[in-house]
């Protein structure tokens, strides 16, 4: 997955192509502008209003992409980290947002056979890849796996992302006084019981495909965020969770001062409508599949 998403010359992200929007391969609420960077806006300026307008306020976008969202974070220091470049400012004050960022992670596979979770590996026969089953899988994906996960199945098919507690701390680490808010979607330990083949997915052309192996470096691959490992990872650092609960919840919120008026105003009434559109997809749509995830650190 690491290889197929990340490789510098082949890998899907890194290919001379956009994969986003109705050309590509799939949209992120991040498409969906201006209302969704507008009201993610209005969250965060609640957010930076309660710490007391801290003039040192940044805000770290982790999975910038192409910077949809440079335009309505621009009244804060805005800082956009990639998975493989940059890196979170010591010592901050702010707020480290992410969108679809936690889902691309690459992930270990396992399956549970007997009393083992043993290792699902990738080998090429004829030419294909295809999954075939190793020995036991190292000790720290047991551990999560045993930590994040119900009591094991047999036959179920299981994914670790070891990355995700490893941002969660660099988070930790580089923020001193603020928010961690991550849009994604996922599952918690008690709901992993719905998918008992996992979650890896394949994305190509707006079609969605269990097929992972198919295509290297030419369809993304996502795997469900496992929102118990974050905010289990994100507590043993310092990170407290405040909210957790459906986008379409937090962003009711961010837009009920005003309700909605700022998001949803325009001068023109083609303008008007199509961000009326985009607001019902962000509510109805995406945001009873979407979680959004709020963590706090204090000094």
């Amino acid at each position: 997955m690491e290889t197929a998403l990340y490789h510098p010359e082949y890998g899907y992200y890194r290919r001379r192509r956009d994969p986003f929007g109705k050309s590509g391969d799939f949209f992120t609420a991040e498409q969906v502008q201006p209302v969704f960077g507008l009201l993610v806006a209005a969250c965060i300026r609640q957010l930076y209003r309660e710490m007391g307008e801290p003039r040192e306020f940044t805000v770290v976008e982790l999975g910038a992409g192409r910077g949809e969202m440079a335009e309505a974070f621009r009244e804060w220091r805005y800082i956009p980290v990639e998975i493989d470049s940059g890196g979170l400012p010591n010592g901050f004050v702010g707020l480290v947002f992410s969108n679809e960022f936690f889902d691309a992670l690459p992930v270990d596979v396992a399956v549970r056979e007997g009393e083992a979770f043993r290792e699902q590996q990738v080998a090429c026969e004829d030419g294909r890849f295809r999954w075939t089953t190793g020995g036991p899988v190292p000790a720290e994906v047991e551990r999560y796996l045993r930590d994040c996960f119900p009591s094991p199945e047999q036959g179920r098919w299981y994914e670790a992302s070891l990355e995700a507690p490893r941002w969660m701390e660099r988070i930790a680490r580089s923020l001193e006084d603020g928010y961690a808010l991550t849009i994604d979607y996922g599952y918690t330990r008690g709901e992993a019981a719905r998918f008992p083949a996992g979650t890896l997915m394949g994305y190509r052309r707006h079609t969605a495909r269990e097929a992972v192996l198919e295509e290297p470096g030419e369809r993304d691959i996502t795997a469900h965020v496992n929102f118990t490992a974050l905010q289990e990872a994100g507590a043993a650092r310092g990170l407290r969770t405040e909210r957790f609960e459906t986008l379409a919840r937090t962003l009711l919120r961010a837009g009920e001062p005003d309700q909605f008026a700022a998001a949803l105003n325009a001068s023109e009434p083609r303008e008007q409508l199509r961000r009326r559109m985009q607001l019902k997809t962000l509510l109805f749509g995406m945001g009873e599949t979407f979680r959004a995830l709020l963590q706090r650190r204090r000094r």
